[in-house]
């Protein structure tokens, strides 16, 4: 698995159901394990997507798209 976006809860959450809608296993795991789950949306956490699919999943949401311009 490899690191794809690290940010708040609420940002990672939409991000692995966006990734599994293409196809891409995505997993979603808090930056402080060890921290209290107390319903925080802006804690930090970490999507990581496996190594295979890094590049399709990285431009998907991060490559410019030519069809916007």
């Amino acid at each position: 698995m490899k690191l794809f976006y690290s940010g708040p809860v609420i940002n990672t959450e939409l991000l692995v159901v966006m990734l599994e809608k293409h196809g891409i296993a995505a997993t979603q795991e808090f930056a402080e394990p060890e921290a209290p789950d107390d319903g925080d949306l802006n804690r930090l956490a970490r999507v990581l997507v496996p190594e295979a699919d890094y590049e399709r999943a990285h431009r998907l949401f991060y490559a410019e798209r030519e069809d916007e311009l």
